[in-house]
């Protein structure tokens, strides 16, 4: 399941979810809203119910946007005990999937 934050929400959940998957987005955004579904349906599956899967709109909520380090959109991004695993701007299911895999084995 994908919850929708923001910059206070986010800054919570690194204190208590040990695993994220996090989507940064923006309204204006068509590869956006069709990545969403995907993005969702990865949330899903399972096997991923450990990790907590977030969705941000990048242009509201700044500090998230720069913990991160946002450099295009849609952006993804792995975090494990408050510290970046990885990142990349990208809308490939398989790219997703493959982060979530470095996430779990890190």
């Amino acid at each position: 399941m994908v919850h929708q934050t923001n910059d206070i929400g986010f800054q919570e959940f690194l204190k208590t979810h040990p695993q994220i998957v996090i989507k940064l987005y923006a309204n204006w955004c068509g590869v956006c809203r069709l990545f969403a579904a995907k993005y969702n349906k990865v949330s899903n599956k399972i096997g991923n119910e450990e990790l907590l899967f977030l969705e941000v709109n990048a242009e509201e909520n700044p500090f998230t946007r720069n913990f991160v380090n946002v450099s295009n959109l849609p952006f993804l991004a792995t975090i494990k005990n408050g510290q970046m695993v990885e990142s990349a701007s990208t809308s490939k299911i398989d790219y997703l999937e493959n982060m979530i895999i470095r996430l779990k084995t890190s």
